[in-house]
């Protein structure tokens, strides 16, 4: 349990239509802007087979890119249709192994239990010390509906475990190629995660910026704490998403809590949201300032968001773990098998999509049949994969 930095006078007791009609100007604004910026469009690739190079300068300057379009209907139907099993099968609260219908909820046999739980409409990580104080400040909390749950679930872990088409999506050749462009061809896999925002129960994510070993580095560089790629299943709009502020990922550690001192509002002055609809991929920058307001929309939002480091980031770095808070190095060894899911998840989708292009992972070339999805690598490299997850 953590402990608030923020006085109990910060909470609000505007209820959620309140809040929604409070903030529908700035929504609407904030879209129009989001609209401006040339950053969104299909995935494409120049003569040679690469990433084109004026995404990666779009994605440079802003610290995030919309690709359109880029997993099939087909599949998106697929990630849904286990992410509802999933989710209907969720205990109903932080301390149940009961689903809603008193069965045993799935993943209660894990290593860790893989559903996060939040009061709905609520910050619960703003003002505190969670994940090394990143979350400095706490948004508005507004009042759900008096028949609103106890809890709802705000983050699912363990993706690939829970659901094969999360690892089939691990593996996509267009998803990995984005990657690989952006900070090369050892890339290191460190989450996979879905994060769920129903509508009138979605919690806030404060305000934050994702990074926390390298910022004093001499080294630090726009790409040095990694991104997140954001899988759509839904749309996501101005209420619902994520909202960035563009560029911040480029000027080190900023103070939130003088930012939002100084604008007088939890609105950052010059943020956006990120706006997709289902099927479309955000990469994020890990060093941007983002965060998500409370869901007082009708909109849902489910956003598989999937983490990558350059190798360069985590080799041989000594820092405190996600999974177990205990510090720990990771080693080329703790790396590599981290990374061999990714193998896995190539070869699974592969065996999906027979026709599809395959991507080629360059640390394990010449592995492959050593990394084939079947029982054996489902038992012994996708469960549990998670504990080796790595945070820097």
């Amino acid at each position: 349990m953590t402990k608030s930095n923020e006085s109990s006078d910060k909470e609000s007791t505007i209820s959620a239509s309140e809040y929604a009609g409070s903030i529908s100007d700035i929504v609407k604004a904030g879209e129009a802007a989001a609209l401006q910026l040339d950053n969104r469009g299909p995935v494409r690739y120049d003569a040679n087979g690469e990433i084109h190079k004026d995404i990666l300068r779009a994605y440079s300057q802003y610290g995030f890119y919309v690709f359109t379009n880029l997993i099939a209907d087909a599949e998106i139907e697929d990630l849904r249709t286990e992410m509802n099993s999933v989710l209907e099968r969720a205990p109903v609260g932080p301390d149940s192994e009961l689903d809603a219908k008193g069965n045993t909820a799935i993943g209660m046999d894990f290593a860790q239990n893989p559903f996060q739980f939040a009061k709905p409409l609520s910050d619960p990580f703003g003002g505190t010390d969670a994940l090394q104080g990143r979350y400095e400040v706490k948004l508005a909390e507004p009042e759900a509906a008096a028949d609103a749950p106890d809890y709802t679930v705000v983050l699912v872990k363990a993706n690939p475990q829970l659901m094969d088409s999360c690892l089939r999506l691990y593996g996509h050749p267009d998803l990995l190629s984005i990657v690989e462009a952006v900070i090369g061809p050892d890339f290191a896999p460190f989450c996979n995660n879905t994060f769920v925002k129903e509508p009138g129960l979605g919690a806030a994510v404060s305000w934050h910026q994702d990074g926390t070993t390298h910022w004093d580095n001499p080294d630090l560089d726009e790409d040095t704490h990694g991104f997140n790629l954001m899988i759509n299943l839904y749309q996501s709009n101005g209420s619902n998403g994520v909202w960035v502020v563009p560029g911040t990922h480029k000027k080190g550690k900023l103070d939130l809590k003088a930012m939002v001192r100084d604008a007088g509002t939890e609105r950052l002055p010059g943020a956006v949201p990120l706006l997709c609809d289902a099927g479309d991929v955000i990469i994020n920058n890990r060093q941007l300032i983002h965060g998500s307001f409370a869901n007082t929309s009708p909109d849902r939002r489910v956003s598989i968001g999937i983490g990558f480091f350059p190798n360069k980031s985590v080799l041989n770095v000594t820092t405190e773990r996600h999974a177990d808070g205990e510090l720990g190095t990771y080693t080329a060894e703790r790396i590599r098998e981290r990374s061999r899911i990714i193998q896995v998840a190539i070869d699974a989708r592969q065996q999906k999509y027979p026709q599809e292009r395959r991507f080629s992972y360059m640390p394990f070339v010449g592995e492959e049949d050593q990394n084939r999805w079947n029982d054996n690598t489902r038992k012994n490299v996708v469960r549990d994969y998670y504990l080796l997850d790595m945070s820097i």
